[in-house]
């Protein structure tokens, strides 16, 4: 039997989507519906051939590796993570695999934070279940100013739509030009210009050395106090002290946070005290449809590395021989 286990499977998705059938009585399949600390992850997957994970919810450290003696796969959700030490796990031998995702997700649940800041929609909502009836004055999208950050396929994406709701939109990034920003309906601005006079900032780089801490006290100092702050992309894009120094002092309207530096965002963080920040568990990547997608080509994933030919590789062992299961894998 081939040993996987599958982590953080908050919504029990993992059984229902996943097409195991297709590997017969060949997968032992364990299912962990919390998270885990690092401890916990070795205890739960110390004997595990291949680990499924989702996204960045688990760190997947080099020092974690060793201590999985046994783990030969890992597949994760998208097709890179910056929580899996890629390079540690090149060197262990282990082989590190992806699935295809789709951009629309994560550019719906932008809009759905634009439109709920604007509109106050959470504010509404929690008032009408308190027994309230005291409509809450919002603002409309028409004639303002959109200011995405990064123009890939999330944020060019969020800039069409900002273009059906009659707003302007102007686009920065550290490569941006100017045609590159006109095939999304943009505007390419300077970075100093768009955190000045954008109404609404919607931020969708990578996180990488060169963003982290991208936007910190500075570039929300010179944001409108009318203005608002949407992170669907990283937590570690802003300097999240900043930003609630910014927000309880009333210097921002609101943000709308999809996204945190540490995940899951701990129970007394101050940003749950905020009322001015709406705030949602990072569901940017998580649709039905996404996870269909995603356990179907991870079993394909399985499948394939069985037979000694991986696919959707995003670290392969280099020099290394790369880790199999024990046994030798039957027709699949």
């Amino acid at each position: 039997m081939v040993n996987v286990t599958v982590l953080d499977d908050y919504q029990r998705v993992a059984r229902e989507f996943g097409p195991w059938g297709r590997l017969a009585d060949q997968v032992n399949l364990r299912v962990i519906t919390r998270h885990l600390t690092a401890d916990e992850v070795v205890e739960a997957a110390d004997d595990a051939d291949a680990l499924f994970v989702m996204r960045e919810q688990t760190p997947l450290s080099a020092a974690l590796l060793n201590r999985l003696p046994r783990l030969g796969l890992i597949v994760t959700k998208g097709m890179w993570n910056r929580a899996i030490d890629v390079d540690a796990a090149t060197r262990l031998g282990i082989t590190v695999t992806g699935t295809t995702s789709s951009s629309a997700a994560t550019a719906e649940l932008t809009w759905a934070l634009i439109l709920n800041v604007a509109r106050r929609v959470s504010e509404g909502d929690r008032g009408m279940r308190g027994g309230e009836w005291s409509p809450v004055l919002g603002r409309e999208l028409e004639g303002r100013t959109l200011g995405v950050v990064g123009l890939g396929a999330v944020g060019g994406r969020v800039a069409r739509i900002g273009g059906a709701f009659g707003m302007d939109v102007v686009a920065w990034s550290q490569h941006m030009t100017a045609d590159r920003a006109a095939d999304a309906g943009a505007r390419a601005v300077s970075k100093e210009e768009l955190f000045r006079h954008a109404d609404i900032v919607t931020l969708h780089v990578q996180l990488s050395s060169r963003t982290r801490g991208l936007v910190g006290a500075a570039e929300l100092a010179s944001m409108r106090e009318t203005a608002y702050l949407i992170n669907t992309a990283r937590g570690g894009l802003v300097d999240e002290t900043a930003l609630i120094d910014a927000l309880r002092a009333g210097r921002l309207a609101g943000a709308g946070l999809d996204v945190y530096s540490r995940e899951p965002l701990p129970a007394d963080h101050p940003f749950r005290a905020l009322g001015n920040a709406v705030l949602t568990p990072h569901l940017g990547y998580l649709t039905e449809e996404g996870y269909r997608r995603h356990f179907k080509e991870g079993v394909e994933n399985l499948a394939q590395w069985l037979r000694g030919q991986p696919v959707r590789v995003i670290g392969t062992p280099s020099g290394v021989v790369a880790r199999r299961p024990s046994h030798q894998a039957r027709s699949l």
